[in-house]
């Protein structure tokens, strides 16, 4: 269920920077606070290991990897 939060005594500059960035992508202010509050605070999905790893693109032989013990 949707619910309202109230922000109280934001600094004029802060302000004036989410406007700026609101309108920057088309939206309103409140629209972009949500953007930010969301983006800030929703954890990424997290991804199985053997997905991160098929993921990484072929970049040498294994020989290149080789530990060396000089």
């Amino acid at each position: 269920m949707p619910t309202n939060l109230v922000v109280r005594n934001l600094d004029e500059d802060l302000v004036q920077a989410l406007k700026e960035r609101a309108a920057q992508h088309g939206v309103s202010a409140e629209a972009e606070h949500r953007e930010i509050l969301k983006a800030a605070l929703t954890k990424p999905k997290r991804r199985p290991f053997n997905e991160v790893l098929m993921s990484m693109p072929n970049v040498g032989l294994d020989s290149d990897f080789e530990c060396r013990r000089d």
